[in-house]
């Protein structure tokens, strides 16, 4: 029996698969997104697999991986194309290798054109295959940076994909319209862009003019990528915070979600760091919030507790991350952002004091 989960990165619209051998319990996993390694690594826990391989089908240039912190936390290899550039990874991949996980395997496939380095990996049954974002769900990936190219996506598409038995599902990196699995049959037969008859001057032609804006994270993502999702600043090597549930960003700093912080029972102080006409201005203020404009903090910062955790609000959370690293300073260990600041908390429908219906 596989075992085998699609999960969803709502941020990025990035899907991570989770494979695992159900006799042996050794597994794999695709594509996994730094901010959702807890999430992962509880799965994984809960279902007693042993992670032996994390793969990432290409160097991301949306998000960032979670194959370091995975391997940091549970001590899974990682793996990914040898033609990708990157630095550190345990194994690089080249066409025609394959990746053990008990009794099952996935066999690698190189399929550039999106990047130089991009892989699809294919089940050892070809009951499945994951095709990263060379192939996508009646679309392709882009071909315009990262040593993208059109004529070789085409080349690796039809090649490599469109080779396999129609009754092959395959799974992307990536949907943006909440269409989860193809086929190969599918995509041979309905893809928009190298399905059908469609030849390579076609599509060439198509992607040239595509003028796609640059992907909002690719500054942050693609050298982060290129450590396999190695932070400048590692997380600390203790346990994760247990006064709440966290989730731990590339950034270095832990967040915490509005409904989580709302619903949370133990002493914390909330510390609003916006301007005084923000905090008594339309968005109002979370009820009991101390308030302490981000320029007053680094000498007003005696005024808050280290014995109790400390969650930093601004509007949108860009200030009270600054805040959380002007506490670290001041010696505070117990901090956390709150995720989307009063913006996020307003449109949860969280309890106000103050503002504007």
């Amino acid at each position: 029996m596989l075992i085998f989960r699609q999960l969803f990165d709502a941020q990025s619209s990035t899907y991570t698969y989770l494979l695992a051998d159900g006799a042996t319990r050794e597994g794999v996993i695709i594509d996994p997104v730094f901010e959702q390694m807890r999430r992962d690594a509880a799965l994984i826990g809960e279902l007693g697999i042993k992670l032996r391989w994390t793969l990432d089908t290409h160097v991301h240039a949306d998000h960032v991986t979670a194959a370091y912190l995975l391997k940091r936390r549970l001590g899974a290899e990682m793996a990914l194309a040898g033609a990708s550039g990157a630095e550190g990874a345990d194994r690089w991949l080249e066409s025609g290798d394959t990746v053990a996980f008990g009794e099952r395997r996935l066999e690698v496939r190189a399929t550039p054109g999106h990047t130089r380095g991009c892989l699809t990996y294919v089940l050892d049954d070809q009951s499945m295959a994951f095709t990263g974002d060379c192939l996508l769900i009646r679309g392709t990936g882009r071909t315009d940076f990262q040593g993208g190219d059109a004529a070789s996506m085409y080349r690796s598409v039809r090649e490599q994909i469109f080779t396999l038995p129609d009754t092959c599902l395959l799974y992307p990196a990536h949907d943006y319209r909440g269409l989860t699995v193809t086929s190969a049959g599918e995509e041979r037969r309905f893809n928009p862009r190298l399905g059908g008859e469609v030849n390579a001057a076609d599509f060439i032609g198509h992607m040239t003019n595509l003028h796609l804006p640059h992907p909002a994270r690719i500054d942050i993502a693609v050298p982060a990528n290129l450590k396999c999702g190695r932070p400048a600043g590692d997380p600390p090597d203790s346990a994760d915070p247990v006064w709440a549930p966290l989730s731990f960003t590339f950034a270095g700093i832990w967040e915490v979600q509005p409904r989580v912080l709302e619903e949370y029972q133990g002493p914390v102080q909330i510390l609003d760091v916006r301007e005084r006409n923000e905090f008594t201005g339309p968005l109002g203020h979370i009820p009991g919030a101390i308030f302490i404009p981000l320029g007053e903090l680094s000498a007003r910062s005696g005024e808050l507790s280290k014995e109790h955790p400390v969650v930093a609000v601004c509007r949108a959370g860009s200030r009270s991350a600054q805040a959380i690293a002007i506490l670290r300073k001041a010696g505070f260990t117990d901090l956390a952002n709150l995720a989307g600041g009063m913006l996020r908390w307003r449109t949860d429908g969280c309890t106000v004091e103050g503002g504007s219906a």
